[in-house]
């Protein structure tokens, strides 16, 4: 078959002519006919460094704020010197099937020192309350509060009396500034008080136009462990008004509109808050509010632009009410469409370069005492933060996580010299902002040194998306050598079956029954996920050092050492094992499915490894009808299985998960929650990320070495189109279908290089030309 490119002239046309255009308005926009009636339900903004949710109220609106380096806590050095001396004894437990005394051995003399809740938190860094002075008497018509996603602008309307009064709020990446907007249609009708507000924060009056808060961040356990130094300054600009002084802030009367400019800083990074701070806002300052908007806007949407996903027309309901008869069983695919934007749009609000990671609970934290201090939990929860960063094209939303990885290395070796006597680097299941890696905690979670290598996957994930071989050379690669040097020393021979084994580690966060007291124990040799782990950072690390053509010999030990790993194994009941012995689980319904990795979001189990790819979906099944799906702890669950069905290609099972977490499992602002989380009162985040990828790889997969489209879409998406989606291999795609059929696809070549599409039982090759445009119809045949 001959293939020839096609002008982006004509393939405008021809998408018009085809029906990328499918007729539907995108559906961007969450709105509501009330205000938040608490933190809740209100409405996320973010730049990637400052946060906030905004509530919404008439005569009293409240924005929680948040900057991403608000932490108590300190370097502090953990790892238990010397831990490495127990290590041949504990193997040699494990060996002789003694798992319960050797799982003992290491939680007595191995693992490092456990601070107490509270000592390492990320918090809160404040409110800017705004009360409003509006006639007694009068309550508020045509209320609508909505946030834009195709902006970033929240945005909440309300009339009173004869006025209407409008209120516009945003966080610019540009300017470093959150910024309200507030205007009236009758002039002189804005009278209000403009304050900050934060536990032990203390108020200092600059000029008559700003004011500053400044404090330290400390817990509420320990009031003498401090963490950061902070300040944030509020300046307000009446047009037409007066400005005096109210308790904690400023007061404006009579305006006919009023601009509010907030910035805030810490000593994270070794700045003085103060001079960030008044550099900022100088900087602000001498923008017009238009002028910031404008800017804003078009930051924002250079990243949110570059893909579209029509599914229908959207409702008319408000959002809240929207969800309200989703779960009453109303079909709304358009729905689906506004949570994968959603998903997306979180991402670039709280993941820009020279941010912070995305913590546990997303940046978003309204409290001094969130629950498990809002860290970072490396052994999935961050992880899955980032899923949707490539296939969703938003690569540079992914840097945080890479410095994140990057900052562990220092302390990483610490950990793997004194625990395990070994080169390279490490860090178990959870670190904080100041990067500690050692062993804490309960075995199950606890005793995991896996976790550079699940998160070298991000690099060499980002390489094969984009094709940047300098950033390999330069960035990626240096990382994922030396985690292999760690797991080269880490690994030891099994005297009974001679495969290169790791160990002790945990199958996160399972336990089994020691086969010798019957107890139940998590610690073994060599449990699945660390060796699907493994040998994938030997492969990819193998292939970079092929394509950068260096260290020849250490790629060939890698090389061997790879070909002596336990194999993956199927056990007498079909389902893939997820330890290397077969043990009896303690709980079939257990929340993690980690030795599902090579799944998802691994790429060593696909269905063209039929047995494994058959064993895995047992297990998952299994796991599913003993309520893996429906943990109350924690809902991440919920779109890891959703995910893990879509790479199994069942998208009706997939879909039925996506409508769980939308009914079941979400506040009226769509952020994803569990039980446990309504009572915490707070956001999982991962479930969101995770669920958008899933959405996205329901209508494109390439891990498998080739482009699959629409694998697994579902009944309820049998109508759509998707533009810009990305594929491994340097690809943009494009895609239009109707009544569950392909109509056309569109690839766009971002690097050159050869392209495989396989719809169905049908597939096409063909090279292409960098910065060329393919336009193929439902047989895949070009066009």
């Amino acid at each position: 078959m001959s293939f020839k490119t096609v002008s982006k002239t004509l393939i405008v046309v021809l998408l018009l002519v085809t029906g990328l255009q499918t007729g539907f308005a995108e559906d961007l926009r969450l709105w509501y006919q009330q205000p938040a009636k608490e933190w809740t339900a209100g409405l996320p903004l973010g730049n990637g460094r400052l946060m906030a949710v905004v509530q919404g109220g008439v005569r009293h609106e409240t924005i929680q704020f948040n900057d991403d380096t608000m932490w108590t806590g300190q370097p502090v050095q953990r790892d238990r010197i010397g831990a490495h001396q127990h290590l041949d004894q504990v193997r040699q437990l494990m060996f002789d099937g003694r798992y319960y005394e050797a799982e003992q051995i290491v939680i007595d003399r191995m693992q490092g020192m456990v601070l107490a809740m509270g000592m390492s938190t990320y918090q809160t860094s404040g409110d800017l309350k705004l009360d409003f002075q509006h006639p007694d008497g009068l309550e508020a018509t045509n209320y609508r509060r909505e946030l834009d996603l195709s902006t970033a602008i929240a945005k909440v309307s309300y009339t009173i009396g004869d006025a209407t009064f409008h209120r516009e709020v945003f966080i610019s990446p540009v300017d470093q500034t959150l910024v309200v907007r507030l205007t009236c249609d009758k002039p002189g009708r804005l009278t209000l008080n403009a304050e900050l507000s934060r536990h032990r924060g203390k108020i200092t009056r600059l000029a008559a136009d700003c004011i500053s808060m400044t404090g330290v961040a400390k817990p509420k356990t320990n009031p003498g462990w401090v963490g950061v130094s902070y300040e944030t300054q509020l300046h307000v600009e009446a047009e037409n008004g007066m400005l005096g002084e109210s308790k904690n802030g400023i007061r404006v009367e009579g305006a006919d509109a009023v601009t509010l400019r907030m910035v805030t800083s810490t000593d994270y990074r070794g700045d003085d808050p103060t001079t960030v701070c008044k550099k900022q806002l100088a900087t602000a300052k001498a923008k017009s509010y238009a002028r910031m908007r404008k800017d804003h806007v078009a930051e924002h949407q250079r990243l949110f632009n570059r893909v579209r996903l029509n599914l229908g027309e959207p409702s008319e309901l408000p959002t809240d009410k929207r969800l309200a008869a989703f779960r009453n069983g109303a079909e709304d695919p358009s729905l689906v469409s506004l949570y994968f934007q959603f998903g997306r749009y979180l991402l670039i609000s709280a993941s820009r370069p020279d941010s912070m990671c995305i913590n546990l609970w997303g940046k978003w934290v309204n409290s001094l005492t969130p629950a498990y201090d809002a860290d970072y939990h490396i052994n999935i929860n961050i992880q899955m933060n980032y899923w949707l960063a490539e296939v969703c094209n938003l690569a540079e939303c992914h840097e945080p996580f890479f410095d994140l990885l990057d900052n562990l290395r220092p302390r990483g070796r610490i950990t793997a010299k004194e625990m395990y006597h070994c080169r390279g680097f490490t860090a178990n299941y959870a670190t904080d902002p100041w990067y500690f890696t050692a062993s804490i905690g309960n075995p199950p979670y606890g005793v995991w040194p896996m976790a550079p290598a699940w998160m070298c996957n991000h690099l060499w994930e980002h390489y094969q998306f984009g094709g940047d071989l300098e950033y390999l050379e330069k960035r990626s690669y240096p990382i994922m050598k030396e985690a292999c040097e760690f797991l080269v020393d880490y690994l030891v021979e099994h005297p009974k079956t001679g495969y290169m084994v790791s160990g002790p580690s945990t199958s996160p966060e399972n336990r089994f029954k020691d086969p010798a007291t019957g107890k139940a124990v998590s610690l073994s040799m060599a449990p699945a996920m660390d060796t699907q782990l493994i040998g994938d950072l030997f492969r990819n690390t193998i292939a970079a050092s092929k394509l950068l053509d260096k260290d020849l010999e250490f790629r060939t030990r890698l090389e061997d050492l790879q070909s002596r790993l336990t194999p993956m194994q199927i056990g007498e009941d079909g389902r893939l094992m997820e330890w290397a012995e077969p043990f009896e689980e303690q709980n079939k319904g257990h929340r993690h499915l980690s030795h599902l990795w090579a799944v998802c979001p691994g790429a060593r189990i696909t269905s063209d490894t039929p047995n494994l790819f058959e064993a895995a979906r047992k297990s998952l099944d299994v796991r599913v009808e003993h309520g893996a799906a429906e943990s109350p702890e924690y809902q991440g669950v919920a779109a890891w299985v959703m995910a893990t069905y879509v790479r199994l290609h069942d998208g009706e099972k997939a879909y039925g998960l996506l409508k769980h977490i939308l009914s079941n499992s979400s506040w009226d602002n769509l952020f994803a929650v569990g039980q446990r989380g309504r009572d915490r009162k707070m956001f999982e985040t991962d479930v969101n990320f995770g669920a958008t990828s899933a959405i996205a790889e329901m209508l494109l997969q390439s891990h498998a070495s080739y482009i699959e489209l629409l694998p697994a879409l579902p009944k309820a998406m049998a109508d759509g189109s998707v533009k810009g989606l990305r594929a491994r291999g340097g690809f943009e795609v494009d895609l239009v279908w109707a009544s569950g059929r392909l109509k056309n696809v569109t690839v766009t070549s971002l690097n050159g290089g050869h392209c495989t599409l396989v719809y169905g039982a049908v597939n096409s090759e063909f090279d292409t030309v960098s910065g060329q445009v393919y336009q193929l119809d439902s047989a895949l045949e070009v066009q």
